[in-house]
């Protein structure tokens, strides 16, 4: 095993991380998604970087966490080709749900922490956290993703209260744990029930198209239609979208903007439909980001976890159930289905690129045929994302930013 105090060969931890993967992917096939490729994953790192047996830089000397880096927003782009201009305008339903998800999750963890307040804080004077400071802390870190545990992070060391600044980021990296199984569990329901629907003849079929065909064709010049020429114009598309996230402090989110814009321009006939499907990049591109979700593993400490033990239990039994009941209500008003409301409230655990890929594993283990699959992704894959956007990317940082300065207030 390589020693943790020196670099692990790069093409060692690409093959180690490929090796997870493809376990990971054999099981979730084996069990029909029943664990997901993500949880059992997650487990794995979790296990390996929590024994050692797992050196921290493994993700990071892959290259692939680098790379991840670079190629989301060409995939939040490529998302928003897939979705039309007609989904994304049906989808207002799915966005009131993710914000009563927020909403929930807060309001179960200050409910919390009034019946727990005692056990998880001590004395403001002897320089302990407070109940309020956890709730302000777990509501952030759960609800949202990297940004709201920065916010979090910045509130509490500002007046020294170190637990708090740790408590965020162990949420953020166990969350996952949480998240997957119970949606996928959930969205397999889902799924199963849109099959249902699909053979009644109330689903709509959906055209399978061969990702060797260009479908639609795209206004561009033939040129641009190659590997390099995709990629070229979608960079130019996230530039652009990262430049309007500066001009606007961060109030228009670089990847919301790129989604939007993808969406637009496979409207326009610029971009065809599934803009990256096709092209010899995009398998490399997806195994890259599917590490981001890995990646806050290997800073988990086992002390950290024993010391925060019980309020890390308090916070996801409590906000789950925050979630579960404030989806499940606002999504029953709206006319969905209860396992697809709370799958869309757990979006808050992990978002993208958990959003595509439990959809996607959800429609393939229920759909006997391609287009079983493709009818039933287009019900549930455009809800899950526009849900991950609408719960960690805008509501939380929203909510976080201004419940953040209650931290160390009592």
């Amino acid at each position: 095993m390589p020693s943790v105090s020196s670099p692990i060969n790069p093409i060692l931890a690409f093959t180690i991380v490929m090796l997870v993967w493809t376990i990971s992917d054999y099981v979730a096939k084996r069990t029909k998604s029943l664990l997901s490729s993500l949880f059992v994953a997650s487990i794995i790192f979790l296990i390996g970087f929590l024994t050692g047996f797992f050196p921290e830089d493994l993700l990071a000397s892959s290259s692939l966490l680098g790379l991840a880096g670079v190629v989301v927003g060409f995939i939040i782009v490529h998302l928003g080709t897939m979705i039309s201009l007609d989904d994304f305008k049906a989808q207002w339903k799915t966005f009131l749900i993710g914000v009563s998800t927020v909403v929930g999750i807060g309001l179960a963890l200050l409910l919390a922490g009034f019946l727990f307040g005692p056990r998880i804080s001590g004395s403001a004077a002897d320089g302990f956290a407070q109940r309020i400071d956890f709730v302000v802390a777990g509501t952030g870190a759960l609800s949202g993703g990297t940004i709201s545990v920065l916010i979090v992070q910045e509130a509490a060391l500002g007046i020294g209260l170190t637990s708090i600044a740790i408590f965020p980021v162990l949420i953020a990296a166990l969350q996952g744990l949480v998240g997957f199984p119970i949606t996928s569990l959930l969205l397999r329901r889902e799924a199963a029930r849109l099959k249902g629907e699909y053979r009644a003849g109330n689903l709509a079929p959906v055209e399978v198209k061969d990702t060797a065909d260009a479908g639609p064709r795209s206004k561009l010049p033939a040129a641009l239609l190659t590997t390099p020429g995709t990629l070229f114009c979608i960079g130019i598309v996230v530039l652009v979208s990262l430049g309007i996230n500066n001009l606007t402090n961060g109030v228009l989110n670089t990847f919301v903007v790129a989604l939007l814009f993808g969406i637009g321009l496979r409207t326009a006939g610029i971009f065809k439909p599934s803009a990256l499907a096709g092209i010899d990049a995009f398998g490399l591109m997806m195994l890259a980001i599917m590490i981001l979700v890995f990646a806050p593993l290997a800073t988990v400490k086992p002390s950290d976890v024993a010391e925060l033990a019980f309020p890390l239990l308090i916070v996801f039994v409590f906000g789950v159930a925050g979630i579960a009941i404030f989806s499940a209500l606002v999504g029953k008003v709206l006319g969905y289905s209860i396992p697809m409301s709370v799958s869309i409230g757990l979006t808050s655990l992990f978002g993208f690129p958990g959003t595509m890929i439990l959809s996607q594993e959800a429609a393939k283990g229920a759909g006997e045929s391609p287009e079983e699959v493709a009818a039933i992704e287009h019900e549930i894959l455009p809800k899950m994302i526009i849900a991950g956007f609408a719960t960690v990317t805008i509501t939380s940082v929203v909510i976080t930013s201004i419940i953040a300065g209650r931290i160390g207030t009592g």
